[in-house]
């Protein structure tokens, strides 16, 4: 049986480009640096928030080497997004991502195509059977339309003892415990949003695939602790204080607003691929807001 993926805060990580359209190499290595320094114990690369369906396979496997450099020797799980709507595709992507030496896959409910139950079960039946690696399941709804049943990830991990986890990006709770009820405890479920974190570890969820984490991770990774000691009380209010944050992290289609920040924060350039685009004035007037709440809740330096 594969070995569980230990690992509470995994940021999903945008994808640094320059002006030209490149990827941003240095600002990359900056930006990891960044999310270790600020409680991040794994990293997805080319998620959604990466900009996935416009980063070339090139590209995707270059940053993927980037961020493994970076992490070096550090505790830190290194994750990548491989799934596409074509099951060869995401096999191909799966084995080139594992050359590179992450410790898990990351792997969306085929888009756009709408596959069945049956076709889930077809598709990460393949994939489980072509590599020997810990495949997560994304289930994202919202994205790629329809939703994998708990029923079905039950079968998939009674199946396929790679499959050891799943982000789930739907905000049903009641699937959430229908998800913990039907299959095994070494199932792992890790929260897909951030505003929901609090609820899906009160059903059992062990952490959170994260964006705000980018700008907010130390209070996050606070969040996660304090409730995994039990502290359901200072939990609730680390919650509580980001929630603004976490739903205006989203105003703008993603990662458009989490760029701009980070570009204020002189990590990245905020650079977005098309069709995204980036912030008119009034729309960075709103972000300048929203940095003045994020920089409120950072702990404050004294003077020595």
């Amino acid at each position: 049986m594969m070995q569980p993926l230990n690992c509470e805060m995994v940021t999903a990580i945008v994808t640094p480009f320059t002006a030209e359209g490149r990827l941003d190499t240095p600002a990359l290595e900056r930006l990891v640096e960044h999310l270790i320094a600020t409680g991040s114990d794994g990293i997805l690369v080319n998620g959604s928030t990466g900009e996935s369906p416009t980063v070339s396979k090139v590209e995707k496997i270059e940053a993927l080497k980037i961020v493994k450099r970076v992490i070096g020797s550090r505790d830190v799980k290194l994750i990548a997004g491989t799934g596409t709507n074509d099951t060869q595709s995401t096999i191909e992507l799966s084995k080139a991502s594992l050359d590179v030496g992450v410790d898990a896959l990351l792997v969306v409910v085929p888009y756009y195509n709408k596959p069945s139950q049956k076709g889930m079960l077809a598709h990460y039946g393949a994939l489980a059977q072509a590599v020997d690696s810990p495949i997560i399941i994304y289930n994202i709804p919202g994205r790629s339309v329809v939703n994998m049943l708990p029923e079905t990830m039950a079968t998939l991990a009674e199946r396929y003892p790679n499959i050891i986890g799943v982000k789930q990006s739907n905000p049903d709770m009641d699937q959430v415990s229908d998800i913990r009820r039907k299959t095994a405890d070494t199932f792992q479920i890790w929260c897909g949003d951030d505003s929901l974190t609090v609820p899906f570890m009160a059903l059992g969820a062990i952490g959170v695939f994260s964006v705000a984490s980018h700008v907010t991770g130390n209070l996050i990774r606070d969040m996660v602790k304090a409730f995994k000691q039990g502290d359901t009380r200072k939990a609730l209010d680390l919650h509580l204080r980001q929630m603004d944050i976490f739903k205006e992290l989203f105003f703008l289609p993603n990662p458009t607003v989490v760029k701009a920040c980070l570009a204020k924060m002189g990590i990245i350039e905020g650079h977005l691929r098309l069709p995204l685009v980036p912030p008119d004035a009034d729309e960075m007037l709103r972000i300048d807001q929203l940095m003045k709440q994020i920089q409120a809740l950072q702990p404050q330096k004294t003077l020595s």
